[in-house]
């Protein structure tokens, strides 16, 4: 299957869960409380390349307003590559796919009094009407700690069950990186350095650990739907 065939494949079951609905200002509005903004939409519909981005470093990650101003920085960047960018966040209990510029504004300003949320929490947020942020870390930020404690994050989980690729520095040089590799692959994750074979530890280029090579992304579109199919 096609990358653009996949995309349109998983967006319409995406919308098997939803009602048709538009709000005024043209986003779509769902059953189910999913908002989609319509340039993602669009982007979605035709095939086009769509890169979520987390919310988390906008609240949790810097002060106001240099976390605004990244924010828009990052997702400059993704457009001047060909891409649509997708900020992804929970507002007024609503999961938004793609934030315009008051929800980012709105996001920035609440900071760290918003909550951070990971898939067990979704139905309660929702309930709670709280506003919230999710999606994964640019870096791998979540690890697994000590083994014999069990103390493994759900993002790894979340990693394996979901399809999506993550573009992330790895993971912090202060966690049991093995230990995440070996959880990866437990969970069918395929990891793979951009051009190296040195697995990141998130502050530094190199960790010491071992991974596949991605040299080029000219096949990248197909490689990135193999590794999720």
């Amino acid at each position: 299957m096609a990358p653009s065939s996949s995309a349109l494949s998983r967006l319409a079951n995406l919308q098997r869960h939803f009602q048709d609905d538009t709000t005024k200002d043209g986003t779509l509005s769902r059953r189910g409380n999913v908002k989609i903004s319509p340039e993602v939409a669009d982007a979605l519909s035709r095939g086009d390349a769509v890169v979520a981005l987390e919310s988390t470093i906008i609240s949790h990650g810097m002060p106001y307003p240099q976390n605004l101003k990244t924010a828009k920085e990052v997702e400059a960047i993704v457009r001047e590559n060909g891409a649509v960018p997708a900020t992804i966040a929970i507002l007024d209990g609503v999961p938004c796919v793609g934030l315009n510029a008051e929800e980012l504004e709105r996001l920035a300003n609440l900071g760290t009094r918003v909550q951070k949320t990971a898939r067990r929490d979704i139905a309660h947020v929702n309930i709670c009407n709280s506003a919230i942020n999710i999606f994964y870390c640019r870096a791998t930020n979540h690890s697994v700690s000590m083994c014999l404690a069990m103390d493994i994050s759900s993002d790894l989980t979340e990693l394996g069950r979901t399809p999506v690729s993550v573009i992330s520095a790895g993971v912090k040089s202060i966690l049991d990186i093995p230990r995440t590799l070996e959880y990866l692959e437990t969970q069918g994750v395929t990891v793979a350095g951009y051009k190296t074979h040195e697995f990141p530890a998130f502050f530094t280029e190199t960790s010491g650990f071992k991974v596949g090579k991605l040299s080029s992304f000219s096949n990248n579109p197909v490689y990135l739907n193999a590794s999720n199919s």
